[in-house]
């Protein structure tokens, strides 16, 4: 079977936000032809919760089920963490699917191939241990010469708002994190724990 990707096209034809009047349309890459073989109507509601944005999500995910990459206008928030959780790579592209197609295969076969040489260290992603509630460690960035940053691991899921409460472990309490708390600019606390620090952050609503 041929490669599939995944892309969210609006009545235009062109890439479209989740939350535009669209389908999701699957690529198979046969004979240097990208072909489409299944598709699926989908728009995301704006006044939606939390809790049905991700049940929406999660049926994306299986319609996608054997398709690992799914391509959009722009996707954050729920949907990017929800379907991150289910396995499928996100991309984010303006245009035709016919212009971009063949770019991003390139691109993940790439990664791929890095990945099977050890060359590409994955950014820890918070796991859901309760309804909102979820827990990271970062240990790992901390204490190994990854090249990578807390901030680069916790800023885009804190900016994303798609939590209650986000509990994190660290080998000691990040400088910026640090300084947003006790500024004002999140809600949280910190306290010593195990050897190490665990920070909490607490959003009052999400999206």
């Amino acid at each position: 079977m041929g490669a599939e990707i995944a892309v969210h096209v609006g009545e235009s034809g062109l890439t479209a936000s989740l939350y535009e009047k669209g389908k999701v349309i699957v690529y198979r890459r046969n004979m240097g032809s990208w072909i489409p073989v299944r598709e699926k109507e989908f728009m995301l509601d704006l006044g939606l919760g939390m809790r049905e944005t991700r049940e929406k999500m999660r049926e994306v995910a299986v319609f996608l089920s054997g398709c690992g990459v799914l391509v959009g206008l722009n996707v954050t928030g729920v949907p990017y963490f929800e379907l991150e959780k289910a396995g499928l790579s996100i991309w984010e592209y303006q245009g035709s699917p016919a212009d971009f197609l063949d770019a991003i295969l390139e691109k993940e076969e790439e990664e791929r191939s890095l990945r099977g040489k050890g060359d590409i260290i994955s950014l820890p992603v918070p796991e859901e241990v309760a309804g909102g509630c979820y827990r990271v460690s970062i240990k790992g960035i901390q204490e190994g010469n990854t090249g990578l940053t807390s901030k680069q691991a916790l800023l885009p899921f804190i900016r994303s708002r798609v939590f209650y409460s986000l509990e994190i472990m660290c080998s000691h309490a990040p400088p910026w994190l640090e300084a947003e708390i006790k500024g004002g600019s999140l809600s949280g606390e910190i306290k010593s724990a195990g050897g190490g620090v665990v920070v909490t952050i607490k959003n009052s609503c999400c999206v």
